[in-house]
C-alpha cells in the first residue's frame, strides 16, 4: 500500500514532536494563549513567558479579570504588544459571551478579538479534533518547498493555493497532529536557511528539492524600503522622581507608559511647528522643548505647562543629552534622542492626570514599557 503525504508527515511527527509545555492533553486556553504568543516569535523564547502566564493567569477568567496594565507587564519584553491587549479583550468576550469557556467551533472562536483563520484552525484542530488546516509560517515554508509554489509569500493567490494544499492533504480524525506535525517538520528540518532535506521523511515528494531550488522557496513577498525616523524624548526629573506619560490603547505600543516623546517627522503640533523645525536644521532640543509645552498645555492642563516653561525657558534653556537609542519596528526604523529636564520644584505641586504620573526612580520597573523606554528606564536607574 502506498503511504500518503499524510500518512508519512504523521509516522515521522509520531516519533520526533517537540515536547512543548502546551501539549500534552491540550488545554484549549493554554493552546490559544501559545499560539498567540508564538506569532513571529521563536519557542524559545515563548516558553518563559508561556510560563509565567499560565502561573499569573491560570484560567481565561484571571485573564479578564486582570486590568490591561498588569497584562502588558507580564507581556513586556515580547514584543507586537497588540496581541496581549487582544488576548485580554478575548478573554472578557469569552467570559460574557461564552461563560467563560473558549468556544469549540470555528465560527466563534474567529469572532474572538485577535483570533483569525490561522489560530481559529490550530485551536479548532488541535483542542476540539475538528477536520481544519491551519497555516502558520512554518507550515507555509514547508508547503511552497513541497509543491513548488511560486507565488509570493503573502500574496492573496499564493494564500489561496497554501490553504487548499493544507486542506487537501488533511487526514480526518488527526488534524490536530496533521497540522503539529507540519509546524514541527518547518522548525527542525525544513529550516528558513540550510534545510536539512536528507532527514525528511517527505524528500521523495518533494517538488523544490527535485529541482534542487530549495533554498528559493518559499518566494518572498516583494519588500519595501523600510523608513528611517527619528524621535525625540524628555527625561523630566523632580527629585527622586521621573514623569512617566502612558500612550493611548490603541496603536503601536498602546496602553504603555513611556517618557514624554514625539517624532520629529510627524505633525504632533501642527504644521508651523514643523516646519520651523525644519527650517532650523531639526534642532530636536528645542523641537522636543516647543513639543512639550504644547502637549503640556493641551493634554494636561495649564498648570504643568506654565511651571515647565517657568522652570525651563523656552529661549534660554538647553537639555543636556541623556542618550541616543535604536530600534526596528515591523514598519519603521528610529533612532530616539532623549534630553534630561531637571526640575528644581516639587513636583507635587504640578497637579494629576489618567495619563500623567510621576514615578520613583526605584519603582520604574514596575510600569510597562516598550523597548526604548525600558532602556533609558534601565540607565537612569542606574544613574
Amino acid at each position: 500500500m502506498t503511504l500518503t503525504i499524510a500518512d508519512r508527515l504523521l509516522h515521522w511527527y509520531d516519533q520526533h514532536r517537540r515536547q512543548l509545555p502546551w501539549r500534552g492533553d491540550p488545554d484549549p486556553y493554554a493552546v490559544w494563549v501559545s499560539e498567540i504568543m508564538l506569532q513571529q516569535t521563536r519557542v524559545d523564547t515563548v516558553i518563559p513567558y508561556y510560563d509565567r502566564w499560565l502561573a499569573q493567569f491560570p484560567a481565561i477568567a484571571d485573564l479578564a479579570a486582570a486590568s490591561l496594565e498588569d497584562v502588558l507587564k507580564l507581556w513586556e519584553g515580547l514584543g507586537y504588544y497588540s496581541r496581549a491587549r487582544n488576548l485580554h479583550q478575548a478573554a472578557q468576550q469569552v467570559v460574557r459571551d461564552f461563560g467563560g469557556q473558549l468556544p469549540n467551533n470555528l465560527q466563534d472562536l474567529r469572532t474572538l478579538s485577535g483570533v483569525g483563520r490561522y489560530t481559529a484552525g490550530a485551536i479548532a484542530s488541535i483542542c476540539f479534533d475538528l477536520d481544519e488546516p491551519t497555516l502558520d509560517g512554518n507550515i507555509r515554508r514547508v508547503l511552497s518547498r513541497l509543491f513548488d509554489v511560486v507565488e509570493p509569500l503573502g500574496s492573496s493567490q499564493g494564500d489561496r493555493i497554501l490553504w487548499e494544499l493544507a486542506r487537501t492533504h488533511l487526514p480526518s480524525g488527526r488534524a490536530g497532529d496533521y497540522n503539529q506535525a507540519w509546524m514541527d517538520l518547518g522548525a527542525t528540518i525544513c529550516t528558513p536557511r540550510n534545510p536539512q532535506c536528507e532527514l525528511c521523511p517527505l524528500r521523495s515528494d518533494c517538488q523544490a528539492y527535485g529541482l534542487g531550488i530549495q533554498s528559493d522557496r518559499p518566494v518572498p513577498k516583494p519588500r519595501k524600503q523600510i523608513p528611517q525616523r527619528s524621535a525625540v524624548a524628555a527625561i523630566i526629573l523632580s527629585g527622586s522622581k521621573v514623569l512617566l506619560t502612558k500612550r493611548q490603547e490603541k496603536g503601536l505600543l498602546g496602553g504603555l507608559w513611556e517618557f514624554p516623546c514625539c517624532y520629529v517627522d510627524e505633525n504632533f503640533t501642527g504644521d508651523s511647528l514643523q516646519d520651523a523645525s525644519r527650517r532650523e536644521g531639526a534642532n530636536l532640543p528645542k523641537f522636543l522643548h516647543q513639543f512639550l509645552l504644547t502637549e503640556f498645555s493641551t493634554e494636561f492642563g495649564s498648570e504643568f505647562a506654565t511651571a515647565f516653561a517657568k522652570e525651563f525657558p523656552v529661549e534660554t534653556y538647553v537639555p543636556n543629552l541623556f542618550g541616543t537609542y535604536k530600534h526596528a519596528y515591523t514598519h519603521f526604523r528610529v533612532t530616539l534622542h532623549a534630553y534630561l529636564f531637571p526640575f528644581k520644584e516639587s513636583s507635587e505641586k504640578l497637579g494629576k492626570h489618567p495619563c500623567l504620573d510621576w514615578v520613583a526612580i526605584a519603582e520604574l520597573s514596575n510600569y510597562p514599557m516598550g523597548k526604548l523606554a525600558r532602556q533609558m528606564a534601565q540607565k537612569l536607574a542606574k544613574a
